[in-house]
C-alpha cells in the first residue's frame, strides 16, 4: 500500500514538471501574438512627407498666417490660402514649406490618414456676406465721400455702410439706410472716433454677415481684391487682417485688467488702411466692445480707436494680427506701389502733401482726376457709364 502511494506521488510530481514545462514553452508564442494584435495600426508620428506637420485644433498660428500672407502677396494666388489655413474640425496644418506642388496638402494628409475632407467644409464666401464699414465726418460728405460713391460704393451699395456725425438730407436720399448717423460729435478726438468705432461694431454684430471691414473715407476699396482675400479664410476663424503704420508693437499701461502699474504690448492694424476682422472674432470682442463697452474700454485704455481693437484682439483675446501690404494709407508713398490692380484698398495725400498718389495714368488728367481713383476704378471697372470708351485692363 505504502509502496503504490508512493508511486502515485511520483508520478503526479512528474506531471507537473511536464506541465509547467509546456507552459513556459507557450508563453512566448502567446505574448508575440498579444503583441502583433495590438498594434494592428501603424501608430502615426505626426510627420508627413514635405515637411507637413499635424498638430492638434487650434486657433490659427500667427507665424504661419504671416508666412501664408507673405506666399499670397509674392505669388498673387489668393485660392491657395483657403488650403493653406483650412480647418476640418479635425486636425489644423502647419504648413512649412510654401513652396510644395501639392493643391491640396491638408486633403493630401487627411488621405493618408483614411480620413476625408468634404466640399461642405470649404466656405464659399459672397460679396454680400462682407460689412464694409466708411467712417466719415459732415465736412467730407461733398469732397470725400462723393467720390467713393461715384466709385467703388457704386458696386458694392448693399454692403458698404457709411457712419456719419451729422443728418445729411442728400446723402440719405442717395444711400438710404446705409447711411447711420452716429450721432457722435464730428470733432476729430479720441472720444468721437471711439464713438463711431463702438456704432460700426454693433451695426455689424446686429447684421448677419460674415466679415467686418473697416475703412476711412479717403480709401478705394478694390472688392475684387478684397472678396478673394477674405474667401481665402473661415468667418469662424479668428481673424484680425490689416496693416501696421509702425515697425514695431506699441506698449500701453494695462488698466482694463489691473490698476495701470502693468503694461501690455501689441500690435494694430492702422484705421487709415482699414482692416478686417471675423465674425468669430468680433463675438469673442463682444465683453470689451458692444452695448457702449467699447468706448468704456478705449477711455480707461486712453486709446484711439485702433488701437483699441488691436488691444482687444492682442492683448485681450490673445489672437495675433495677420500683416499684410495689401491694405493702403496715406501715411505711406503711395507713388512706388507695385500691382497697384492688386490691392485691397488704396488712398491718397491731404493738402499737405497732394503728391503722394498711386501713379496712374491714360485714363484722366491730374487735373480731372487729382486723388487717381476714378482712373483707378475705371481700370478696374471699365463698364462704368462716366468711363473713357475703350478703357482697358
Amino acid at each position: 500500500m505504502n509502496y503504490s502511494c508512493m508511486g502515485l506521488n511520483k508520478l503526479c510530481f512528474l506531471l507537473s514538471v511536464i506541465f509547467c514545462t509546456l507552459i513556459l514553452l507557450l508563453i512566448p508564442q502567446f505574448h508575440s501574438r498579444w503583441k502583433s494584435h495590438h498594434h494592428l495600426l501603424p501608430a502615426f508620428n505626426g510627420k508627413c512627407e514635405k515637411n507637413y506637420t499635424l498638430q492638434q485644433l487650434q486657433p490659427m498660428d500667427s507665424k504661419l498666417s504671416s508666412e501664408i500672407i507673405a506666399h499670397f502677396e509674392a505669388n498673387e494666388n489668393p485660392e491657395k490660402w483657403r488650403d493653406y489655413s483650412l480647418d476640418t474640425g479635425i486636425s489644423h496644418l502647419e504648413f512649412e514649406n510654401l513652396q510644395t506642388n501639392s493643391s491640396n496638402p491638408l486633403e493630401s494628409v487627411l488621405k493618408n490618414l483614411s480620413l476625408s475632407v468634404s466640399n461642405s467644409e470649404k466656405e464659399i464666401l459672397e460679396l454680400k456676406e462682407i460689412f464694409i464699414a466708411v467712417k466719415t465726418t459732415r465736412k467730407y460728405h461733398k469732397t470725400r465721400l462723393d467720390l467713393l460713391i461715384k466709385t467703388w460704393i457704386s458696386r458694392a451699395k448693399q454692403q458698404t455702410y457709411i457712419f456719419t456725425d451729422w443728418e445729411d438730407e442728400e446723402l440719405r436720399q442717395i444711400a438710404g439706410s446705409q447711411v447711420i448717423n452716429t450721432n457722435c460729435s464730428s470733432v476729430h478726438t479720441r472720444q468721437a472716433l471711439c464713438c463711431k468705432m463702438a456704432v460700426e461694431y454693433d451695426k455689424f454684430i446686429e447684421s448677419s454677415k460674415k466679415w467686418f471691414c473697416h475703412v476711412d473715407d479717403d480709401n478705394y476699396v478694390n472688392l475684387s481684391a478684397l472678396h478673394r482675400l477674405l474667401a481665402a479664410f473661415s468667418h469662424s476663424q479668428d481673424v484680425y487682417l490689416g496693416r501696421p503704420s509702425l515697425d514695431h508693437p506699441i506698449e500701453a499701461a494695462d488698466r482694463v485688467r489691473s490698476d495701470g502699474s502693468t503694461s501690455v504690448k501689441f500690435w494694430f492694424a492702422t484705421g487709415g488702411a482699414g482692416f478686417c476682422i471675423s465674425r468669430g472674432l468680433a463675438l469673442k470682442m463682444s465683453p470689451w466692445a458692444s452695448m457702449g463697452n467699447f468706448i468704456n474700454t478705449a477711455e480707461k485704455m486712453r486709446l484711439p480707436d485702433d488701437c483699441t481693437i488691436g488691444y482687444i484682439i492682442e492683448g485681450l483675446l490673445e489672437v495675433k494680427l495677420l500683416h499684410t501690404s495689401l491694405f493702403h494709407s496715406h501715411l505711406e508713398n503711395l507713388q512706388r506701389l507695385p500691382s497697384i490692380l492688386k490691392q485691397v484698398t488704396l488712398s491718397y495725400g491731404g493738402p499737405e502733401n497732394q503728391r503722394n498718389i498711386v501713379s496712374l495714368g491714360g485714363i484722366f488728367s491730374l487735373q480731372q482726376d487729382p486723388t487717381r481713383f476714378r482712373s483707378l476704378h475705371c481700370l478696374l471697372h471699365p463698364d462704368t457709364a462716366w468711363c473713357p470708351a475703350g478703357t482697358k485692363l
